[in-house]
């Protein structure tokens, strides 16, 4: 579904904010991450109203924010707050149009409690590379084991190499379905709750008051609440076949 930027608050008929002359962007997305896919469909369309047309390039999460920091992207589709701490050169659009939480999954048979980070130091780890929320979390922790997808940690998971998966509730709940694994639970509660940032590089910052205003005006039109349940299903379907 593509909202017309006819109907936006950007219209560049009236609006007193003017359009960067370039009209194409490519951002950088974390591969193979359920919440990043979501942003892939979500973040296009709300660029699509306002009359600028961008493609994003999955990529692995360390290089897509390498690529990003040196300004061979124009910036990344969705990274949480800290994000811009540890990137200068990035500008973080000030609303938030997505979320995620940090989930630890175990095996049923093991029986963990793990309700905070300082349960996570009794035991060995696995998460993502490069995706912040999760290193943030296992900083200072000895037992953590990187991998490049969610599938391959709950296959370690699964054969006893590792205690813990930590990574977003969505994403490991569909993996987990792809799979056919029964006997990996989510812990009751998350370890945290982030809003998701779109970031642009610097050289682009023309751009950030454009998407944010758009980004807000649908947020209280409650259009972006639809375009994002639009796009969860859609990933979910294509994860399911």
């Amino acid at each position: 579904m593509y909202i017309s930027y006819e109907n936006s608050a950007i219209n560049p008929k009236h609006s007193s904010l003017v359009l960067p002359k370039n009209l194409h962007y490519n951002f950088a997305s974390i591969e193979l991450l359920i919440e990043q896919e979501v942003g892939r469909i979500v973040l296009p369309q709300i660029y699509q109203n306002i009359g600028i047309a961008i493609t994003i390039t999955p990529l692995p999460a360390k290089r897509a924010e390498l690529l990003a920091s040196i300004g061979q992207s124009d910036g990344e589709i969705m990274r949480i707050w800290s994000y811009a701490d540890e990137n200068k050169e990035m500008i973080r659009v000030p609303t938030p149009y997505y979320s995620l939480q940090t989930m630890p999954f175990s095996l049923t048979s093991k029986q963990l409690n793990i309700v905070s980070k300082d349960d996570l130091k009794k035991y060995k780890l696995a998460k993502i590379r490069g995706v912040k929320h999760t290193d943030n979390i296992t900083n200072g922790l000895s037992h953590v084991v990187e991998m490049n997808s969610t599938e391959n940690m709950f296959k370690i998971l699964q054969s006893g190499l590792v205690d813990v998966v930590l990574t977003n509730t969505i994403d490991g709940q569909l993996i987990l379905k792809r799979l056919g694994y029964q006997n990996i639970i989510p812990a009751k509660k998350p370890l945290a709750v982030f809003p998701l940032y779109h970031y642009i590089h610097q050289k682009n910052k023309k751009l950030v008051p454009l998407i944010n205003q758009e980004i807000m005006r649908l947020r209280q039109s409650g259009e972006l609440k639809t375009l994002i349940a639009l796009a969860e299903k859609q990933v979910i379907s294509l994860n399911h076949q």
